[in-house]
């Protein structure tokens, strides 16, 4: 059902946070009883959580709210913003989702993850406020990481959107600053598989007057339309900013400002979406800031990791514009060897869309199983998928193992000069990561 067609229901009221003060001394007790709280009908809509927040009083976190919408590319964003305002000297706090190893990861204050006592304290105060209230896991812990950031008294809230926009849990506070990284395809039962109207929902982030940075190159009529009729001072890649490519590199120019671009993994959309946003507000450090640039990592995007002798490529993309650039990523960055993509996906994921892109870029397919995930596609969804996009069989492992165990294949009859494609989906980054950290012997590079 997509979102502008939801009915909203009467309040639902989960027994499993009565007595809360039983059993919830640790930051998992509260996170397996969040995970529960799923109603049987949805209730997206903003009326709620906004209730619970006027209570808490946490409608303005910070005195400057940063609010990032966009298929792909927003926790890039975000993370370049956070070291931007960082390196300018400024408190920042940050909110993005989902986490892949730790949940801790989804809230930041100055750089570093909040601790699970302060979490703690956050749930709890967001569950007294709430009263007969109910709200689902992802409004509860943004109330939380509003919560944080308020008693912090950080000077920037950078905010990252769940899902779409208008009807997001985020979109309850007033942005001084939205952008939009991207619009593409994603999420269609819920956002439809139309990109006006998937534009229409995250373009629900805007406000009347403030300003507003696109980082679509082709965006749908409805975001322009959207910010011109809320009168919203906007900016568009390739009308406003752009990046220019040279043979010295790349340089991002926005009206006398021209920055440097180093070699980085991340998205350049969103990049300088980033530098645009902190340019409108004035609040670019004064110097320095393509060595910022040069030192951001983000896990799981296009992340390479030497382990085991081998040559690792870990990314969370799990959409057909992801895998666009990630196929651009990996013609950018060739190797001498092969490369042997691992791959998991959800099942409600356009799968011939996933791979198409990649069929040029990877030697030979191994799709994986997520088998505690009951979201993830099973092996024929997986065979059929690539089948579908044109895959020839016999690059095509069917056995369908495990992720880890497919990992442990791999690294077996890999060559030393090829290249480990792990994607598909956070879970089956998540999975490589958690190996890795318990071997303890990965090492990360630019």
């Amino acid at each position: 059902m997509l979102l502008q067609n939801l009915h909203f229901r009467r309040p639902w009221r989960s027994p499993l946070l009565r007595n809360t003060k039983r059993n919830m001394s640790t930051l998992q007790d509260w996170l397996a009883r969040l995970e529960r709280l799923h109603p049987t009908e949805i209730e997206l809509g903003l009326e709620r959580v906004a209730a619970v927040a006027r209570v808490l009083d946490v409608e303005k976190p910070a005195p400057t709210v940063i609010t990032v919408a966009g298929t792909n590319g927003k926790g890039s964003c975000v993370a370049t913003m956070e070291a931007l305002l960082r390196a300018g000297g400024h408190s920042v706090g940050a909110y993005s989702s989902p986490h892949l190893l730790r949940f801790n990861e989804r809230v930041r204050i100055d750089g570093s993850e909040v601790d699970d006592a302060d979490l703690i304290q956050a749930f709890e105060a967001v569950e007294a406020a709430r009263g007969q209230t109910s709200l689902t896991y992802f409004e509860f812990t943004t109330l939380a990481a509003l919560w944080l950031f308020r008693r912090a008294g950080v000077a920037y809230a950078l905010l990252e959107v769940g899902l779409g926009g208008r009807l997001d849990a985020v979109n309850l506070v007033d942005a001084d600053l939205a952008i939009i990284t991207s619009v593409a395809i994603d999420h269609e039962a819920w956002l439809g598989s139309d990109r006006e109207v998937i534009g229409r929902e995250k373009a629900g982030i805007l406000r009347p007057g403030s300003p507003f940075i696109c980082a679509d190159p082709q965006p749908p009529l409805s975001v322009v339309s959207a910010a011109a009729s809320l009168g919203a001072p906007s900016y568009f890649i390739g009308r406003d900013f752009t990046v220019d490519c040279s043979a010295d590199g790349e340089s991002y120019r926005f009206g006398d400002l021209t920055v440097a671009i180093p070699p980085v993994s991340l998205p350049r959309p969103s990049i300088v979406a980033a530098i645009t946003a902190l340019a409108v507000l004035e609040a670019l450090p004064p110097r320095g800031v393509d060595e910022v640039l040069a030192d951001i990592r983000l896990a799981g995007r296009c992340q390479q990791i030497r382990w085991r002798e081998r040559s690792l490529l870990l990314d969370v993309g799990h959409n057909p514009a992801a895998a666009e650039y990630l196929a651009r990523w990996l013609d950018a960055n060739p190797v001498t060897g092969q490369t042997h993509a691992l791959v998991a996906v959800m099942a409600d994921k356009d799968l011939p869309g996933l791979f198409t892109p990649l069929r040029e870029q990877v030697d030979s397919w191994h799709p994986a199983l997520l088998p505690d995930n009951p979201r993830a596609a099973d092996c024929a969804a997986l065979l059929g998928g690539l089948k579908d996009a044109g895959v020839l069989a016999d690059k095509v492992d069917e056995r369908c193992p495990t992720v880890v165990d497919g990992l442990e294949r791999l690294l077996v009859t890999a060559g030393p000069q090829d290249r480990l494609l792990v994607f598909g989906s956070f879970f089956t980054v998540a999975e490589v990561l958690q190996q890795i950290r318990e071997e303890g012997d990965g090492e990360s590079r630019p």
